[in-house]
């Protein structure tokens, strides 16, 4: 059963976030899914690896690219994973039914702590991950940026 860690937006955009911890995942050598609410907020994600820093560039990919298998990392608003990810990011109020979630080996849900609605729903995710026997954990970011892991 896959692994779901919560990252509580609250200091940062998600724009900001987002491209730091597929860095990290995309260093691990998995295929990476990233989950968007909307086809909208897919282009703009899209828009967002391509130019987020000129030191680094992740390779990536969305529908409108196509080919999608060779994508190490896919963007989707849909269930489409062409490229047989076993990491999958949840961002924009995206989410999955949990069982899913058992294609993964590690999903991240990437939600703003500034909307309470979105905290709402993370809270019910989280109980549904629960209950279903999935390993929760919770990610809060300090005024710094640096994540910690909280109990």
């Amino acid at each position: 059963m896959a692994q779901v860690d919560f990252y509580h937006l609250q200091n940062q955009s998600l724009e900001n976030v987002l491209p730091k911890l597929l860095e990290k995942a995309y260093a691990t050598g998995k295929r990476i899914v990233v989950k968007v609410g909307n086809e909208e907020r897919v282009e703009f994600i899209n828009g967002i690896l391509w130019t987020y820093t000129e030191q680094s560039f992740l390779p990536h990919g969305s529908k409108k690219d196509g080919f999608g298998e060779e994508q190490p990392i896919w963007l989707t608003s849909g269930e489409d994973v062409p490229n047989k990810a076993e990491f999958l990011f949840l961002v924009d109020g995206a989410l999955i039914d949990t069982q899913s979630g058992e294609n993964y080996s590690r999903i991240f849900n990437i939600f703003d702590g500034n909307s309470e609605a979105a905290v709402q729903q993370a809270r019910q995710f989280w109980k549904d991950l629960k209950a279903a026997g999935y390993t929760v954990n919770y990610w809060q970011q300090d005024s710094s940026g640096k994540w910690s892991k909280k109990a």
